[in-house]
């Protein structure tokens, strides 16, 4: 089943480091979040990705052009001209890099490597979030849903910490980052049947999150995979910092790999 990352955004809440390359490539424990991503479904099995690029889409590619240079110990011979590879790390991964342009919505990105897809199942998710979810699990369920398209519902962390008052106002607990209202929300990591492409009507400018996934569930074609487990965004320099430090401590929830 192949997985399809979106990386094309302009990810303008975090233009500290996005001024100067595309949110995917902006680096957790010195590899780009989308590598992470990749390295969590390569994990569980899944090994042929294509990533949807846009903006500085060009770095995207150039990275995974000298991948097997960057985690490889090389000999040089400048009067040969020759280049010979040691201790070699290469992923088992089939990469299609797909330029789906720079203003195009997330729905339009989608459209635009149906031909890369096929007639079949395949995986989505956004280039800038990572998560412990079990993607066999996830799967499974999409499967014995018979669904359309399954999405995975997260619950969010409350932004600031909340205070129990009792009576006389006495303060009697404080928990630091409770859940939210009980709400579930979008967390991506899709699992999609090919019939999701007839609900993307507007072409470049469909919006994946409102026309086609609202009219997939208006017709009873979407279902929700509950996931109580860890899964952060990465919208600010705040969240790169959190992820980067769960890195560095060895407790990042989302590393599944040895």
């Amino acid at each position: 089943m192949k997985v399809v990352l979106l990386a094309g955004g302009l990810g303008t809440r975090l233009s500290e480091e996005t001024d100067l390359k595309p949110k995917p490539m902006v680096e957790i424990g010195g590899k780009p979040i989308l590598w992470h991503i990749m390295k969590l479904y390569s994990s569980h099995g899944f090994n042929d990705f294509i990533v949807c690029c846009g903006y500085k889409g060009f770095l995207i590619k150039e990275y995974f052009y000298h991948y097997f240079m960057h985690v490889s110990d090389v000999t040089v011979d400048m009067e040969k001209n020759t280049i010979e590879y040691h201790r070699t790390k290469a992923e088992p991964w089939k990469i299609t890099l797909v330029d789906t342009g720079l203003s195009t919505m997330t729905g339009g990105r989608v459209a635009r490597v149906k031909e890369y897809i096929g007639n079949e199942s395949f995986m989505l998710t956004y280039g800038d979030g990572v998560s412990d979810v079990d993607i066999n699990k996830l799967v499974d369920f999409h499967k014995k849903s018979g669904k359309m398209a399954t999405l995975t519902a997260i619950q969010t962390a409350g932004k600031f910490g909340a205070l129990k008052i009792e009576e006389g106002d006495a303060i009697s607990a404080f928990e630091e980052k409770p859940r939210g209202d009980g709400a579930w929300i979008n967390g991506g990591f899709f699992v999609l049947e090919p019939g999701v492409f007839s609900y993307i009507k507007d072409g470049d400018a469909t919006i994946w999150e409102r026309g086609p996934l609202e009219g997939i569930a208006r017709d009873g074609q979407l279902n929700a995979y509950k996931h109580e487990g860890f899964w952060k965004p990465m919208d600010t320099l705040r969240d790169k910092i959190e992820l980067e430090e769960m890195w560095t401590s060895g407790t990042a929830p989302w590393k599944k790999w040895e």
